[in-house]
């Protein structure tokens, strides 16, 4: 992830040369490394992700729920990154479509969007659940139930529920010798060891947070275009740089007002690590659906839900366009750019270290 972050649009993978059909002017576009940790490479993601997410919306109110691991966990995921986080979406989703099904409550299937984050304000290691939620759901029968204007479910019995799914699972994991722990948690492989460690966490109340529902459908696509697809921090966080040390912006949960935004400096490589601390293991989706926008049966349970209340289908949108085949007008201009020359990326050849060589002449 490193190695791709750092090479990203770089000669070192390669890109083409463009000129203007108008006037003639020439640049050069290094290629991107399109990996999913690169805060390069997500804008184009996003919005592309975004567009396909056009056709779920429905014409109610969504509401916004996260789910927490307590830190004592937090210190065992992070030896067990899929394992663990893997168990927090299934039991975090478990739990919502359990209580939002039990007549109680709701009584009907959900549709949940849910992302995983692993990190907090000050890119420190925090693993949590965002889900977005529909107020409202399908009926055994048919029918459509919408929660109330401003209440969707009980933190208090999601909490309950959540600590009790994923301690039961997590300590099914163990038994079957699935967990691995290592330096200061290397005692956890005892069994009584392991319980002893989650005592205090097994009388801790789990806190679910639960917000009022967004202004509309577009306000949802605006929130989520901030949570879906970014990784640790956002560049407009960024103040400086000086070779040695980084300065960013955070924000303080224990404080209010005005002093919750608050600035912190440290040096490079203790950045680069907190950054690093959330890669995710390779193949793990961290956005996953649930209920009403699970599977093959998402495009019916949306359609159906869109007749019971009423309301028309939106427009369709286009498919968004690959990042790679969009070229920029020319900067001069503002004539099409065409592509007059394309050039592989770098290889290291046998031979002395520290020498490249390109299979175009004069590579920039």
């Amino acid at each position: 992830v490193m190695s791709a972050i750092e090479t990203c649009r770089t000669a070192a993978l390669g890109g083409h040369v463009e000129a203007c059909s108008d006037c003639g002017h020439q640049r050069i576009a290094y290629n991107s490394c399109r990996n999913r940790h690169c805060p390069r490479c997500q804008g184009a993601a996003a919005h592309a992700w975004l567009e396909a997410q056009q056709a779920n919306l429905l014409p109610v109110g969504y509401f916004h729920v996260v789910f927490t691991l307590p830190a004592e966990i937090a210190d065992i995921a992070f030896h067990n990154k899929a394992l663990v986080y893997d168990l927090l979406f299934k039991a975090a989703s478990q739990t919502m479509l359990t209580i939002a099904a039990d007549p109680k409550h709701l009584g009907v299937r959900i549709g949940i969007t849910a992302v995983l984050h692993t990190w907090g304000s000050a890119m420190s290691h925090h693993p949590h659940i965002h889900m977005i939620v529909p107020g409202g759901g399908l009926t055994p029968a048919g029918q459509w139930i919408s929660s109330r204007p401003t209440f969707l479910l009980p933190v208090r019995v999601l909490g309950a529920l959540f600590r009790r799914l994923f301690l039961t699972r997590l300590l099914e994991l163990h038994g079957a010798g699935r967990l691995v722990f290592f330096g200061k948690l290397a005692g956890l492989s005892d069994r009584r060891v392991f319980l002893r460690h989650l005592a205090p966490v097994r009388r801790k109340r789990w806190v679910v947070y639960a917000k009022a529902p967004f202004a509309g459908p577009e306000a949802v696509l605006a929130y989520l275009s901030r949570y879906t697809h970014r990784v640790a921090i956002s560049n407009s966080r960024l103040i400086a740089f000086d070779q040695t040390s980084v300065t960013f912006r955070y924000k303080n949960y224990r404080c209010s007002g005005a002093d919750r935004q608050q600035v912190m400096t440290i040096v490079a490589d203790e950045f680069i690590r907190r950054f690093l601390l959330h890669v995710l293991p390779r193949g793990f989706h961290r956005i996953r659906h649930y209920g009403l926008l699970a599977g093959s049966a998402r495009k019916a349970n949306i359609a159906c839900a869109r007749e019971l209340l009423n309301a028309a289908p939106p427009p369709d949108h286009a498919t968004a366009e690959d990042p790679s085949d969009v070229h920029p007008p020319c900067p001069c201009c503002g004539g099409p750019m065409i592509v007059i020359e394309v050039f592989q990326r770098w290889r290291q050849p046998r031979g002395p270290p520290n020498t490249m060589v390109t299979n175009r002449e004069n590579a920039p």
